[in-house]
């Protein structure tokens, strides 16, 4: 990973965007109990994997090797919007 941020350019965010992943994982555990936490830890989640993913489409990294950052986002969207209720019951 850390060869991973050199060829980004992004070497200096490396250890806070590690700390975001495991604060937002920790608050997706903890959102099961609390759930303005799963709202605010899925909807950080979303946005750090869609800058992951302009990131990896920024380098050229192609559709393909991009796409796993992509799923994570709509995974943490839908569970953000799903508890917030926004959409309504159906």
């Amino acid at each position: 990973m850390k060869t991973e941020f050199e060829r980004y350019g992004l070497l200096r965010f490396r250890k806070l965007v590690g700390y975001l992943q495991l604060l937002g994982g920790f608050g997706l555990l903890l959102g099961l109990m609390f759930q303005p936490i799963l709202i605010i830890s899925s909807g950080g989640l979303a946005l750090l994997m869609l800058l992951g993913f302009g990131v990896r489409l920024k380098m050229k990294d192609g559709f393909l090797l991009s796409l796993p950052s992509l799923i994570f986002m709509a995974l943490n969207l839908y569970i953000c919007i799903e508890s917030t209720g926004i959409l309504g019951d159906k």
